[in-house]
């Protein structure tokens, strides 16, 4: 579980906890992810983890096979935001962005494939954004990297369900998490944004995170290279 020691990751860690199962929490938020860790129990520890560092997934999944056996799922969760007109984008913010959602991705599927298939399967969840299947203005590096998670997952799907191994994509709507407290989004703009949304309001982190559980879980075994979105109706307006 990537980007696990806060927000949306902690809530899908707390919610997989809560059904039995045994988590690695894995950030580069060493305090918050062994907080969180510790809250959690002996079914769950925490491992530094850089997405972008191929070292660092290989030192994980091996902790992951001494502590729990082979992972059987994987959440790719950790992001970043950014915004800015298309004239301002800065390539280092882009690679950076490319980094943390492609990259860091695209290295933990190579990291985990080869046990997770030798232990008979498993479930590869991306969690990627409303923004993966629709454009927004001044959201460049974001809309493009997470596009590219968009077509990352099916391109998985279609490689690794032969070897048992089944690839999802999950696409949140906006959320009040820490990481979106900390853009410069005005208050007033993301009021009337959520006012306008059928639900009128943000998600709740943890209602997104059972659809993480659904997609880790024998439920949504004939699910894959999927796009699941849960966005309280965003896109359907």
């Amino acid at each position: 579980m990537t980007g696990g020691a806060r927000g949306l990751g902690e809530a899908i860690a707390r919610r997989f906890v809560g059904e039995g199962a045994k988590v690695v929490i894995a950030d580069v938020l060493d305090d918050a992810g062994q907080k969180t860790a510790s809250s959690l129990g002996e079914n769950a520890f925490f491992v530094h983890l850089d997405v972008t560092q191929a070292q660092d997934w290989s030192k994980a999944v091996e902790q992951c096979v001494g502590a729990f056996g082979p992972p059987n799922v994987l959440v790719n969760n950790a992001g970043i935001l950014g915004s800015a007109p298309i004239e301002e984008v800065s390539l280092e913010v882009f690679r950076r962005m490319f980094e943390v959602h492609m990259q860091g991705p695209l290295l933990g599927i190579q990291a985990v494939l080869t046990r997770m298939a030798e232990a008979g399967g498993g479930s590869i969840i991306n969690v990627s954004s409303t923004q993966g299947l629709r454009a927004m203005p001044n959201l460049t590096t974001y809309v493009s990297t997470k596009f590219g998670l968009t077509g990352l997952t099916q391109t998985a799907a279609l490689e690794l369900g032969p070897r048992g191994i089944r690839v999802n994509s999950l696409h949140p709507g906006a959320m009040e998490t820490p990481m979106r407290a900390g853009s410069d989004t005005r208050s007033a703009a993301r009021d009337a944004y959520f006012g306008g949304l059928p639900l009128g309001r943000p998600a709740e982190a943890d209602e997104v995170a059972a659809s993480a559980v659904f997609l880790a879980s024998d439920e949504s075994g004939y699910a894959t290279g999927t796009a699941l979105v849960i966005d309280g109706g965003a896109l359907a307006r």
